[in-house]
């Protein structure tokens, strides 16, 4: 039990001092060396200095994100974020000092660009080791009460993607206990809400929207009064979409059409139009670079696949309507004589050169051509085969909501949950697709466009 207050950042806040205090120890340090040396590269003294600034804001953070410098499970763990860090600032000042008219002229002593690099990674890793050993320590957690029955209660400590290293669930009020003991039981029926609250710093109070007969009136007025006070409180499907970036699997039920909701992007025709003009530039890019893959491609077919070089599958698409996709091979060619299954990880059908296609998702390039025909988008639910969408959609309720939008070369649910190989992962996958449909927005469409950058990089297909 925590005996002391607890500082409580959340994921938000976060996420912006790590932005802003990246910056200020980088500007910080350039300040400091230009001042007590005879630094010249990067000067502030420059009219120019203010282009400079924002040029190198707009890399760090740019690059930043691609190479998951900003994302808090990396930010949490010193060895990640020793990579991270380095390679974000490599290809941040190989971008920099390359950068025509708006960085700064290459100096004659060509070592000030090492110094430059060298500032860069010391003051920003700096200020990430600061932030593991200060703002990421156990002083700063969040300590959240749970007030729910216990089978709601057991579903949600196995949850999975919920970091624990900045919520800590100091106890839970309910009906009877549950099995795991690390967690204290505190009786429905005895419990002063109030002062248990106070006796434990809380920070948060989630709460089962789907068993208010849980809570009686003397729990409800005190919920009230906390709440009133400045106490958050919210729902368990609230605090879980939160935490993992998807619906719960509390919505998949009869009160489905209650509890979600469509993003009101689906109707606004500057965002559609946008999308669809994005999805012609970037196919026509797409295709110029399969054009020059080709070729590539063709030589690693002979010796490592041996077999066509495309490959052709019937997917369902928009409205349920069936499609072709274009990939190209990197199966064996008789990879489906026994019937249809699902890609597994490590899939012995999978050839050594098909194996390099799917990690760097070299083969989905040919699909670019369905987005340029208007079959698929860049971003959207992967479309499945029919045979299998017909049994999903018996084993899975509202799957078939996936599709009232076009399906995607790149997904949320594709960079959040890469590996799809039974029922229960599509399950997954669907909540990740159900949180897009219902959020989608430029900023997140960004965001799934860098993690599946990042995702590329790292090799991380399936």
């Amino acid at each position: 039990m925590p005996q002391s207050k607890n500082i409580h950042f959340s994921i938000s806040e976060r996420k912006i001092y790590l932005r802003i205090m990246d910056i200020a120890f980088v500007l910080g340090c350039f300040y400091l060396v230009t001042v007590f040396t005879d630094y010249t590269y990067f000067n502030f003294s420059s009219p120019k200095s203010l282009t400079w600034t924002l040029l190198l804001i707009f890399y760090i953070y740019f690059f930043g994100e691609i190479f998951e410098m900003y994302q808090l499970k990396v930010a949490s763990d010193i060895y990640l974020t020793l990579r991270s860090v380095f390679i974000t600032i490599i290809f941040t000042s190989i971008f920099y000092v390359f950068t025509p008219v708006l960085s700064p002229e290459l100096p004659e002593n060509r070592i000030q660009i090492a110094y430059f690099v060298l500032g860069l990674f010391s003051a920003i890793f700096l200020n990430r080791w600061l932030y593991i050993k200060l703002i990421f320590a156990p002083r700063f957690t969040k300590n959240i009460l749970i007030i729910a029955n216990s089978e709601t209660v057991e579903k949600l400590l196995k949850t999975g993607k919920i970091d624990l290293k900045s919520n800590r669930f100091i106890g839970y009020i309910s009906n009877k206990p549950i099995e795991d003991k690390k967690i204290p039981f505190v009786s429905i029926n005895t419990v002063n809400l109030e002062s248990y609250v106070e006796k434990y710093f809380v920070n948060e109070i989630i709460v089962a929207s789907t068993k208010l007969n849980l809570i009686q009136n003397k729990i409800n007025t005190q919920l009230i009064h906390l709440f009133e006070k400045g106490m958050v409180v919210k729902s368990i499907d609230d605090f879980i979409e939160e935490e993992t970036s998807r619906i719960s699997e509390n919505h998949l039920s009869e009160d489905f059409y209650n509890n979600f909701s469509f993003s009101k992007s689906h109707q606004n025709n500057l965002y559609v139009t946008f999308r669809r003009l994005l999805d012609i530039i970037f196919s026509l890019i797409g295709i110029v670079v399969l054009i020059i893959l080709i070729p590539f491609v063709f030589i690693g077919n002979l010796f490592g696949n041996r077999g066509k070089l495309f490959y052709k599958q019937l997917r369902v698409g928009k409205k349920g309507k069936e499609f072709t996709i274009l990939k190209f091979r990197t199966m064996i060619s008789n990879s489906e004589k026994n019937g249809p299954v699902w890609a597994e990880k490590n899939d012995k059908r999978i050839t050594p050169f098909g194996r390099i296609l799917r990690k760097t998702r070299l083969d989905e390039v040919p699909q670019f051509i369905n987005v340029l025909k208007g079959e698929m988008s860049l971003i959207g639910p992967r479309p499945e085969r029919p045979k299998f969408v017909k049994m999903l959609e018996t084993e899975i309720p509202f799957y078939a909501i996936r599709h009232v939008i076009k399906p995607g070369l790149t997904g949320w649910a594709q960079v959040m949950h890469p590996y799809a190989s039974a029922v229960e992962d599509h399950h997954k996958k669907l909540m990740y697709d159900l949180y897009y449909i219902k959020e989608r927005n430029i900023l997140l469409d960004f965001k799934i466009v860098i993690k599946t950058i990042s995702t590329i990089l790292f090799f991380r297909g399936t």
